[in-house]
């Protein structure tokens, strides 16, 4: 799988009991030119005909059942079908453009490895979002750019694209493993964007906002939960930073065995990683595998859109309130 500029493009779709939605959404999606190399519907057990309307609505859709459950589930599981150079998150509800998958394309053509959706930018918007959940939204972003060094204006938005070599370093929890007892997999529920968004900053990776506009969902109620969701982007923000803290940490730690065990002169050594722990990290919360990740380098987006020094005061706000909720 190689980058170039016309890349085959997979769009995957989650969705859960979303048929009525599927037969405005899919049609707009198929109509998009450049034309998508595939579009995958992940159904997580529907009962309303999702998967029967996705292929009456369109033929040649991809669909597939997800292996456990929730939303991060559903997305690994359309990632490890996919068969595109480039693959693009896209809700089922109707909120999103399909319109705009081509900048997002464009943004990674010109060099993003990661183009990140963002109602707040000159040129986008949103027809949904209330001011209690854009004031938070405006506090969460401080609390993850503080720890991340990114700075993100929307962190809180799935509209994303990436290239498909990126996924080793997102990570996720294998879609063949079992679901828990109880509970879910780190990564398998709706904490999905929150998870990406913290896991290509902590490797370096060069991010682009791209301006998009988000609709009102055109049938159905929204699962969303203010003050449970917020709470729960939160805590993704400080585990993944306790994430990143021990990635960065194993690797220092590889790389001094390596230069002990390398001869003056000769051909570098490279020791296998040390076997991790969940010490000091939930056990919801640790690292499904073990790979290294790439050195970490600082992962702007646009120097344009830096935050005004005059938010500093309530970013540091946030960091102790993220950072006492990691301690607890």
């Amino acid at each position: 799988m190689q980058r170039n500029g016309n890349p085959r493009v997979s769009v995957v779709v989650p969705t859960r009991n979303e048929a009525r939605n599927l037969e405005v959404v899919l049609p707009a999606i198929a109509a998009v030119r450049p034309a998508v190399h595939e579009i995958i519907i992940v159904d997580g057990n529907s009962v309303d005909g999702t998967v029967e309307t996705a292929q009456r609505v369109l033929p040649w859709v991809r669909v597939i059942t997800q292996t456990r459950k929730g939303k991060g589930n559903a997305m690994a599981c359309g990632f490890a079908a996919s068969t595109g150079d480039v693959i693009v998150m896209f809700d089922a509800d109707g909120s999103a453009d399909p319109a705009e998958i081509p900048a997002f394309v464009r943004a990674l053509i010109d060099g993003a490895d990661f183009a990140k959706g963002s109602r707040f930018v000159r040129g986008g918007g949103s027809d949904d979002i209330t001011l209690l959940r854009k004031t938070g939204n405006a506090g969460l972003n401080g609390v993850a750019n503080a720890l991340f060094g990114t700075s993100y204006t929307d962190l809180c938005y799935g509209y994303n694209a990436f290239w498909a070599d990126l996924l080793p370093v997102l990570d996720l929890p294998p879609i063949e493993a079992p679901a828990p007892a109880e509970g879910m997999l780190w990564g398998d529920g709706f904490e999905i964007e929150t998870v990406l968004n913290c896991r290509v900053a902590a490797a370096g990776l060069k991010i682009t906002e791209v301006p998009s506009m988000e609709r009102e969902r055109i049938f159905g109620q929204s699962n969303l939960r203010t003050f449970v969701d917020g709470s729960r982007v939160l805590r993704t923000l400080a585990a993944e930073r306790r994430r990143a803290l021990y990635r960065r940490a194993e690797r220092v730690q590889v790389e001094e065995q390596s230069r002990a065990l390398t001869p003056a002169g000769g051909i570098p050594v490279v020791p296998p990683l040390p076997e991790s722990t969940t010490n000091g990290v939930p056990m919801a919360d640790a690292p499904t595998a073990r790979r290294p990740l790439p050195p970490p380098r600082p992962a702007p987006v646009d120097q344009s859109r830096l935050e005004n020094t005059s938010r500093e005061g309530r970013d540091g706000v946030a960091v102790r309130f993220a950072l006492e909720e990691e301690a607890s």
